[in-house]
């Protein structure tokens, strides 16, 4: 399954909501090496019920916008409203 992403890096605090077809993920992690992307794929996998490890970045690696990829059955709804 894949979900369209908007990242926000440097949140004070980290949490995921959607808003449409767009899940939105605040996490405290800065976007340096990578790190906001790993915060953004464990924060998703978290969010799913999904182990990290079934959770991929498949697009927008320097972009805000990403998509990722979500192995295995359908996760539950992270609060989808």
């Amino acid at each position: 399954m894949r979900i369209r992403v908007r990242a926000h890096p440097g949140a004070s605090r980290e949490r995921v909501a959607w808003e449409g077809d767009v899940l939105h993920v605040w996490v405290s992690a800065r976007a340096v090496d990578g790190a906001a992307n790993r915060a953004v794929v464990r924060a998703v996998a978290a969010a799913l019920g999904a182990r990290p490890s079934s959770v991929e970045l498949v697009g927008g690696e320097r972009s805000r916008d990403k998509v990722l990829e979500v192995e295995g059955p359908a996760p539950s709804d992270p609060g989808r409203t």
